[in-house]
C-alpha cells in the first residue's frame, strides 16, 4: 500500500539531493530515517569479529563499573 504526502519545494529539493540513482523516494526516506531491523545487519561480522566486539563491550562495562565504584567510594569517604 502506498500513501501520498505533501512536501514543500524546499523539502522536496533536499530529499531529491539525497536520492541515489538506483533509489526510489521511499528508499531515500527509509535510508535517511535510519531505523533498521537487527536482521538488516545480521551476518555483517564474522563469528570471530562478533566475539571480539562482545569481549570489548564486556571489558568496557567492567571498567566502567569499577570506575563508578571508585567514585562512589570517594564520595562516601568525604
Amino acid at each position: 500500500m502506498s500513501k501520498s504526502i505533501r512536501l514543500s519545494e524546499d523539502a522536496y529539493e533536499r530529499l531529491a539531493a539525497h536520492k541515489r540513482e538506483d533509489e526510489t523516494f521511499s528508499d531515500v526516506v527509509l535510508r535517511l530515517a535510519g531505523e533498521r531491523s537487527l536482521l538488516d545487519i545480521a551476518g555483517v561480522l564474522s563469528d570471530e569479529e562478533a566475539d571480539a566486539v562482545r569481549d570489548a563491550v564486556e571489558e568496557r562495562r567492567e571498567r566502567r563499573r569499577r570506575d563508578l565504584e571508585t567514585i562512589a567510594d570517594d564520595l562516601g569517604g568525604s
